[in-house]
């Protein structure tokens, strides 16, 4: 039998500001994917993600999930015991959900309860980010369970609120001369501590006032744009996220990427922001002319991930 695939994620738009109830804007990508394989152990890589199971295994155990739901510990025990392992090619520490990708497979082979994406509802959807963020809580503290949900239902999700998810319908994406695409900052992030500089953050007036009153705005009006297809509001929403990034999220802009991020703004030639916690992995870029943002950003490792 082989399992199914899961592919890695996106957030397109809510980083940090759906701690803070922002909107989000996130979609699957399937350049990178991992799926549940057993073997007999050879490599260190199949070793090393056989022992991360066992450890989460014993996470699980002593979890008890809300609304009914249950997983089948004991058969995920036997598995482990057979040789299961993750086999993914998703980065770890580059904002793609690789966790999240994880949990997923686990839960759609050991979940007593089975669900359809074409077929859920609203209301399902919302019970089943809960039980997801507890089941990734076990990898970088609170989880908000978005990660596993997109991974596991391999449909681009819009985060209405804190509470509310909702599936979304996001057209083309092949041809155009505009794109957005990833840049690779050429370091690893690591997720706990720039949400700890979050935190931090938060503690004072000044930023919690402006995340509110301009970071949530541009954010959510970026969303409803691109959404709508409305490019120039888009991207005139989307140079005011990038400077106010620039400006409040610098220990998050890792230094690799900071001149190149301060020329976008300058020339508008392509605007960058934050994809997942930043800190290093990927960064998100947009641009209405792909073919001068290359040349432009030349030296850099770059995916187009969405074309329009």
């Amino acid at each position: 039998m082989t399992n199914p695939l899961f592919y890695a994620k996106i957030l397109l738009f809510g980083e940090y500001g759906i701690i803070e109830d922002s909107q989000g804007l996130t979609l699957p990508y399937s350049f990178y994917k991992g799926t549940l394989k057993f073997s007999d152990l050879d490599s260190d890589f199949e070793k090393k993600s056989n022992n991360h199971l066992q450890k989460y295994a014993e996470y699980l155990t002593g979890l008890v999930l809300p609304n009914n739901f249950e997983l089948n510990v004991a058969e995920f025990k036997k598995d482990i015991k057979n040789g299961l392992f993750f086999d993914s090619n998703i980065p770890q520490g580059y904002g793609v959900g690789s966790s999240g990708a994880l949990v997923a497979a686990i839960f759609e082979k050991y979940s007593l309860k089975k669900y359809s994406p074409e077929t859920i509802s609203k209301f399902e959807l919302k019970d089943l980010k809960k039980v997801f963020g507890q089941l990734e809580s076990y990898f970088h503290g609170k989880s908000s369970g978005i990660d596993p949900l997109i991974c596991y239902m391999n449909l681009p999700i819009l985060i209405e609120n804190r509470e509310n998810v909702d599936k979304v319908a996001i057209t083309g994406g092949t041809e155009g001369k505009g794109a957005i695409f990833l840049i690779d900052s050429g370091v690893v992030g690591e997720t706990g501590p720039m949400v700890q500089i979050f935190f931090e953050k938060m503690k004072t007036e000044g930023f919690r006032k402006t995340l509110k009153e301009e970071f949530i705005r541009y954010n959510n009006a970026c969303i409803d744009t691109f959404l709508k297809k409305e490019m120039n509001p888009f991207f005139k929403n989307l140079k005011n996220l990038s400077v106010w990034a620039y400006e409040h999220f610098k220990p998050m802009i890792p230094e690799s990427i900071y001149n190149v991020w301060k020329k976008g703004i300058d020339t508008n030639a392509y605007y960058l922001k934050l994809c997942g916690s930043g800190g290093g992995g990927y960064i998100l870029g947009f641009t209405k002319d792909y073919d001068k943002a290359e040349k432009m950003l030349e030296g850099f490792h770059k995916e187009v991930i969405y074309r329009f």
